[in-house]
């Protein structure tokens, strides 16, 4: 039998009610995850992409077995069920689920990377994560989230 993991999960959506999108997905993730932990929803400006709504973001850690592809093709299911195209990159969507950690496993494959490579500079993920898995620890940096959040925050003050 495989050992339970603690598993980050980033939510965004910027199309449609972007509330219920969250909360419904949040609800197919309590399916998927043991002991799901849900962040308050944040409103985030879009970040690099062309202009766009605003987003709602959140995270989730929970606890699962399976393996990370397995967890991603999940993610991919979930979001396809909200009605999530991926017409070009940075495009606006009704649902964005990221697989940011999977307990201290780090994976790199060509449709898969973890942790999430882009995770530790962005406030719209971290500070959702730092509500609900301060502790929780990035497996190439050895820094805790809290700490992430805290140096990516000082970064974007200046």
């Amino acid at each position: 039998m495989s050992e339970q993991r603690r598993i980050a999960i980033a939510l965004g959506s910027n199309l449609g009610d972007r509330l219920s999108y969250l909360h419904r997905a949040v609800d197919s993730l309590n399916q998927l995850l043991d002991g799901l932990v849900v962040s308050k929803f944040i409103e985030t400006s879009p970040v690099g992409v062309r202009p766009q709504p605003a987003f709602l973001n959140g995270a989730v850690v929970g606890l699962s077995q399976d393996d990370p592809s397995r967890l991603l093709k999940s993610l991919l299911a979930i979001e396809r069920q909200f009605g999530r195209t991926r017409p070009a990159s940075g495009s606006p969507r009704t649902l964005d689920l990221d697989l940011i950690l999977v307990g201290a496993m780090v994976v790199l494959q060509p449709d898969l990377e973890l942790p999430h490579p882009r995770f530790r500079e962005r406030l719209f993920v971290l500070a959702p994560l730092a509500e609900i898995a301060p502790t929780l620890v990035d497996p190439i940096t050895g820094c805790s989230i809290a700490t992430l959040f805290r140096k990516a925050k000082s970064r974007s003050e200046r």
